[in-house]
């Protein structure tokens, strides 16, 4: 029997890490948790270390710390707690980790992502923005150490399933023709366009299909999601953004699909539980029990789809124009997206108004090249000064 794999789980308290959680604590024999982070929900955490006792916890202030280890102490676990970013990459990077979820939303997760394809570890890619602000930097680090990136985005993992073995040669070498990346449309797919200046942030993150966290359900409604999927989907393989289609598909069973060019089109169907991709990612090239129920054909009983309506969601187009102008686009785009979303979390701006804030942002910089991580996170921290002045001047 092979050793217990140690994962670290990077954002143990969203819905990814913990459907994570839940596929490890199906597999007491393959796999354990080496180390849990939090960010805000401080008693969720202490109940996960409790419960899956990792020996390492990380937190982002040493306030948190402070409380967090005295009430480990107090349940008599032994779990150290770290700090800050410092504490994630420790804990992606260590040599006892054998594989890092790396489930910390947008660019917060990018340097302890980094931390974890450096150290050469399998790494399981739920983080899409580390690729949108970094793609070649990144790819470039998973060339040099020889880390194994598997995605955790269920349309991506679908795609990686349909995919021949070996993609890296290039589509056309390996005779893909193009990329179908589905997306359910979100809550406001038939939505009336002048109704939209009235939706909530409420309604916005009620998603029709799948239980995710307030920022990414807002990235859903509006389709940046999968903007910012698609750009993921060129670096992860190596595509040109006229080789990935959004086809829009509301009952989200198929995944994505790989287009052949003899005709042969290859999809990955299940239902929307992201134990299915986390599952897949954590064993492959094995297939272990994910707690997903089996698909019922029968119960679904049709399969929809249309073209996405770029009038309604603009942020579809402004995410394929940056991936097309590559360098500094895309992660000036997913910093203005991050604040344009926080705000309307916030009753800060209405919903239209995120595209038009990002879009106002991209049009007051050029493009310049990235080739230092200082380089990104200097484009990363302009746009937000950007965006920030436009919230100033335009916000509520």
């Amino acid at each position: 029997m092979s050793r217990v794999q140690r994962i670290t789980v990077l954002g143990a308290t969203g819905s990814i890490g913990l459907s994570t959680l839940d596929v490890i604590a199906r597999h007491p024999d393959r796999y354990a948790a080496f180390a849990l982070t939090g960010f805000s929900r401080m008693d969720e955490l202490l109940a996960l270390c409790l419960v899956h006792r990792p020996v390492f916890a990380v937190v982002p202030s040493q306030e948190c710390a402070s409380a967090l280890q005295q009430a480990l102490l107090q349940a008599g676990s032994r779990t150290e707690v770290l700090i800050g970013e410092e504490g994630l990459c420790q804990v992606s990077a260590a040599p006892e980790v054998d594989a890092v979820m790396a489930a910390i939303v947008g660019a917060a997760g990018l340097r302890p992502t980094l931390a974890a394809v450096r150290a050469g570890k399998k790494v399981l890619l739920a983080n899409k923005e580390a690729l949108v602000m970094s793609g070649a930097l990144f790819m470039q680090a998973v060339r040099d150490s020889g880390a194994v990136v598997l995605p955790i985005d269920s349309e991506h993992n679908a795609i990686f399933q349909c995919m021949p073995r070996d993609f890296e040669r290039g589509l056309s070498q390996v005779g893909v023709r193009r990329i179908l990346l589905t997306a359910s449309g979100g809550p406001f797919r038939q939505t009336p366009l002048q109704q939209l200046e009235q939706v909530t942030p409420e309604q916005a993150c009620a998603h029709p299909n799948w239980s995710m966290g307030r920022k990414i359900s807002v990235d859903s409604a509006s389709m940046m999601n999968k903007g910012l999927e698609l750009i993921e989907a060129c670096w992860l393989f190596d595509a040109r953004p006229e080789q990935i289609e959004v086809v829009v598909h509301p009952q989200s069973v198929i995944h994505s699909l790989v287009d052949y060019v003899d005709g042969s089109v290859l999809a990955q169907l299940g239902n929307p539980d992201m134990r299915t991709p986390i599952a897949h990612a954590m064993a492959w090239p094995q297939r272990v029990d994910s707690g997903v129920a089996p698909l019922d054909l029968f119960a679904i009983a049709r399969l929809d789809f249309e073209a996405p309506d770029e009038q309604r969601f603009p942020c579809l187009r402004l995410a394929r124009q940056a991936a097309e102008a590559g360098d500094s686009a895309p992660a000036m785009l997913n910093a203005a997206n991050e604040i344009a979303v926080a705000a309307f979390l916030e009753r800060r701006i209405r919903y239209p108004q995120i595209p038009r804030m990002i879009e106002d942002v991209l049009n007051q910089e050029p493009v310049v090249a990235l080739d230092t991580l200082d380089t990104v996170f200097a484009a990363d921290a302009r746009a937000r000064d950007l965006a920030q002045q436009w919230l100033n001047q335009h916000g509520n």
